[in-house]
């Protein structure tokens, strides 16, 4: 019971900073587009680990055109990787979720890549209406800061997680495979 009732003051407390911010600074404001984003990324995260939902659907699959991941190589995916690596979040994430031996462990990070994927999606889309609703009201040009810290914020890691599952995955069937054999 508890943590529903965490997770209902999560999401109202980020509408009431949502708004508030809004208010005070306006929505076509840098701080604006950045605080909606973080706000958003707080109450997600509550949702999802409140939630733990499967995330079994085959939208998380590979598609054809995925394969190889040169669509998302031809997006920058690389360079994003690169960028994420400087600026130290890589070493943040593997301190705080190391990365273990072990099937279970893959098993763990495979979920962990489309629990990931899926909160940056649900933001993805709620900003892109806000992006959409500002442009509309202020202008296209008042609504960059929105469309630039969705792409950087959400788009760019959701196709990072497109791009690394396949691996993760092949990863996890050889391991598979491994066991397999050797309790054969």
């Amino acid at each position: 019971m508890i943590k529903y009732v965490i997770l209902f003051l999560s999401i109202i407390i980020t509408l009431i900073v949502i708004y508030s911010i809004s208010v005070w600074k306006g929505m076509d404001s840098f701080i604006f587009a950045w605080i909606l984003n973080f706000m958003l990324m707080i109450a997600v995260f509550s949702f999802s680990q409140t939630m733990k939902p499967k995330l079994t659907s085959s939208y998380y699959n590979t598609k054809e055109w995925e394969k190889g991941g040169r669509v998302y190589e031809s997006l920058g995916v690389n360079l994003f990787r690169k960028i994420l690596v400087w600026i130290g979040w890589e070493k943040l994430n593997k301190k705080a979720n190391p990365v273990k031996k072990g099937l279970n462990s893959l098993l763990q990070l495979e979920y962990g890549t489309r629990q990931s994927e899926f909160g940056h999606l649900i933001i993805f889309l709620i900003v892109v209406l806000v992006n959409i609703f500002v442009a509309i009201k202020f202008g296209f040009g008042n609504s960059l800061w929105l469309l630039i810290l969705n792409l950087i914020l959400n788009f760019y890691p959701i196709i990072l997680q497109r791009y690394n599952r396949p691996r993760l995955k092949r990863i996890i069937n050889v391991n598979k495979e491994l066991i397999t054999i050797t309790i054969s």
